[in-house]
């Protein structure tokens, strides 16, 4: 049989629910507020903007300033400095988010911490796309960073797209046990 025969024939597969018991695991953690997220983010933006300055990073002037034509050498080299821009903030954010286990500094100074919905650990691919989510949340206008007024888990755009939530680590933060419900605690003192 052709090896196109195989992979025709081949066995079905069958699918496996492993976010089941990881959702369990996670099931009334406290998840980090608005604000220590906004708060977290603004930090490693701000770092990013030292690094970018301290270490000369993108080497172009403000080319609008400059007098002279716009020309397609001119668009191609703006385009190359988005690029650059966009590779560092990943770069950045994807890292330090693995390498942290789910912090970056921001998110350390604001005591919150990524999670994965699916995995023990945060992988490298959950944070290059959590890196990478953050301009999809911009892309919309920002409304990618509102809808976690919306969505039930808090979740923003990137989140959703890297299957991650963020939980607050401060020691107040409370979990809720089996039978306590989300109203008790706002209750509680």
């Amino acid at each position: 049989m052709s090896k196109l025969g195989l992979i025709l024939h081949r066995k079905p597969r069958h699918f496996h629910a492993h976010e089941t018991a990881r959702f369990d695991e996670l099931s009334g953690v406290q998840l980090a507020s608005f604000k220590q997220r906004a708060w977290a983010l603004v930090i490693d933006l701000a770092i990013v903007g030292v690094v970018q300055t301290v270490f000369g990073l993108h080497g172009c002037k403000s080319e609008s300033h400059e007098l002279g034509p716009v020309t397609f050498a001119s668009l191609l080299m703006m385009a190359a400095h988005k690029i650059e821009n966009l590779v560092e903030f990943t770069l950045y954010f994807a890292v330090l988010l693995k390498l942290g286990k789910g912090q970056t500094p921001g998110k350390k100074l604001m005591k919150a911490r990524v999670v994965s919905l699916t995995h023990e650990e945060i992988s490298w691919w959950q944070s290059i796309e959590r890196g990478l989510g953050y301009g999809a949340s911009l892309l919309e206008g920002g409304f990618g960073f509102v809808q976690f007024f919306f969505a039930r888990n808090q979740q923003c755009v990137h989140d959703r797209i890297a299957e991650t939530i963020v939980v607050d680590e401060r020691l107040t933060a409370k979990r809720l046990g089996d039978e306590t419900t989300e109203k008790e605690v706002m209750l509680l003192p």
